[in-house]
This record gives C-alpha cells, structure tokens and sequence, in this order.
C-alpha cells in the first residue's frame, strides 16, 4: 500500500498527468485556441515593449500601457479602413498573375519542366489553397476584428492589473490544489521561456526579412508591393519552409518581368537576406534554443498544419520547442565518443 501511494506522489507522474489534464482542456476549448493564442502573443510582446519602454523612460507604468494600446488600436483602425481594401485587390492581382503564368504555354523548355514539375508534386494547388486562405482571412474583417479586439482588451486588462493579478493567483500556492498550482507554475514559466521567446524572435526576424526584401522588390520594380509584404511578413513566420514557398510567386513575377536575368536577382536577394537571418538574427534572438535539423523543423511543420492548420505552421515550432525543454533535452548535451558502426 505504502508503495502504491509512493508511486502515485511520484512528481514525474504527477507531472505528467497535470500536464495531461492541460493538454484535455485545450483539446476542449479547441474552438477558442485563436483567441488564446491570439492573446498570449499579445500579452506577451507588449509585456515586453512596456518594459523595454520603462527601461529608458521613466513614465507611469498604466499610463505607458494604455498610451501604447491606444497606439496600435489607432494604427489597426488607420490599416483596416485605409489600407484593408487596397491589399485585397492586390493579393487578388497577384493571384491572378501567378495563376496566368502556370496556366499558359512557355516556348522555353525549363519552363515548362519547372511547370510540369510543379503540377506533379501539386505545389501549384498548395499555392493556391495559400492564396485563397489569405484572401478569405484578409476578406472576413469582421470575424477577425472581433477576435483581434477582444484579444486587445484582454491583454490590455491583463497589463493593467499584472501585479495585481501575480498577488492574487499566488494565494493558490497556498491553497488545496497547491500541487495542481506548482505544476501550473512551472509548465507556465517553461511556456513563457521558450513558446514566448520563439515566437517573439518569429515575429522580430519576419519583420525584418519582409522590410528588406520589400525595399529590394521596390528597387527591382515590382508591382503588387503592398500584396506581395503582407504575404512575406506572413510566410517570415513559418521557419525555414517560408523563404522556399515565397520564393514560389516571387520567382513567378520575377520571370514575367525581366525574364532568367531578374529571377537570378531574385535567388540573390532571398539568399542574402536568409543569410542575414541565419548568421546575425537568428544567433542574436533565439540564441541556441531553436537550433534544430532542418530534417526536425520540417517534420514537425509538416505534422503541426495537419493537426492545427495554418496556425500550426506558425506555433508548431515553439511548441515543439517548449516540449523539448518540458522533457529536459539540452541543446548541447555532454559530448560521449560516437562509435564507428
């Protein structure tokens, strides 16, 4: 009996079934997800912008939260009525022109291969699938909107209140379910450490590979440049296997407007600027945390968009990341002598 009870206080197998229990209720709240995760990456970046704010100005810590919400409420409202139309109509150009260029007869025999092979492996469906998801999300303002405003009110609600809010959910620790509370603590800490930190170095790096490659299409003459920002922002999220899929349209448009000369340009720019990201960004924001085989990254990217969609290949990795710290796997374990097979 003694060691039954043992085994059940155990705190690796309490653990995981706390972290069991979790994983049900997301499963249960599946409808919700966006609205968490949506207010999760809220929280959490602006958590992290107040801070960076208080540390070089000192202002009234509600007053900075508030300042900065009535910032971006004000910029979402300036983008959606000014600018929401205009990057549908020219999503849906830029659709239309990659769509012309696959369905019309090429005289030159690499082409047309590069075609062929396309419509063999499907990828051509696969772009348009992605084409005609971003214009419906871009196109339900209202569904979004709602989900995006009440994602705002509850990060803002959450920023106010923060301190307040640490004092009062402390008293559980204290409580009954002091056990439930401690495992709580600690799989929220490892989220934050890993889940947030990715995600914010996604964001960071996105930002950056889309301003650069933005100014390098303008300088190239692209049309379609307000569309074709939106989608690399969007693809600058997914790791890895976003510079290969933008490089699907952007060599599309590149052929169309300057022939085999303007996609060598094109392979050039996009080469650099993930340099960028591999050699300066990556190292500086995500340190050693994300250091994964490409191998890994894209099998988890792959299994990620078919259980969670199009979110999964946003969150897959740092989910997948926040796993690996759960279960205690070092980035860089000790070093034992490989034998030769």
């Amino acid at each position: 009996m003694e060691s039954l009870k043992s085994f059940i206080n155990h705190n690796g197998l309490k653990r995981f079934i706390i972290f069991g229990i979790i994983v049900l209720v997301l499963y249960l709240l599946r409808s919700m997800i966006n609205l968490i995760l949506i207010t999760f990456i809220f929280s959490f970046l602006m958590d992290r912008l107040v801070k960076l704010v208080l540390s070089r100005f000192k202002l009234n810590r509600k007053l900075t939260v508030v300042s900065l919400y009535l910032a971006i409420i004000g910029m979402l409202s300036i983008g959606i009525t000014k600018y929401l139309p205009l990057i549908v109509s020219e999503i849906s150009q830029l659709f239309t022109q990659v769509e012309s260029f696959y369905t019309q007869k090429h005289d030159n025999i690499v082409i047309t291969y590069m075609v062929q092979m396309l419509e063999t492996n499907e990828i051509s469906k696969y772009l348009e699938q992605g084409f005609a998801f971003l214009l419906q999300y871009f196109s339900d303002v209202s569904h979004i909107a709602v989900q995006v405003m009440l994602s705002l009110i509850l990060s803002l609600f959450f920023l106010l209140e923060k301190p307040k809010l640490v004092e009062f959910t402390i008293k559980f620790k204290y409580s009954k379910i002091s056990d439930f509370y401690n495992e709580i603590e600690y799989f929220g800490k490892k989220f934050v450490q890993t889940f947030g930190k990715v995600i914010e170095a996604q964001f960071v790096i996105a930002l950056v590979n889309c301003t650069l490659t933005t100014l390098a299409l303008w300088i190239m003459g692209f049309p379609h440049l307000m569309g074709l920002s939106i989608l690399i922002f969007l693809l600058g999220l997914i790791p890895v296997a976003g510079v290969i899929i933008s490089l699907i349209p952007l060599s599309t448009i590149a052929y169309s407007l300057g022939g085999f000369i303007q996609v060598f340009y094109i392979l050039i720019v996009i080469m650099v600027i993930h340099a960028i990201e591999a050699y300066i960004l990556n190292p500086k924001l995500m340190s050693s945390k994300t250091d994964l085989p490409v191998f890994y990254t894209f099998i988890v990217l792959i299994f990620s968009e078919h259980f969670f969609g199009v979110w999964g290949l946003i969150v897959g990795i740092p989910v997948f990341v926040f796993l690996l710290d759960v279960l205690g796997v070092k980035n860089n374990p000790p070093k034992t002598p490989v034998k030769a097979a």
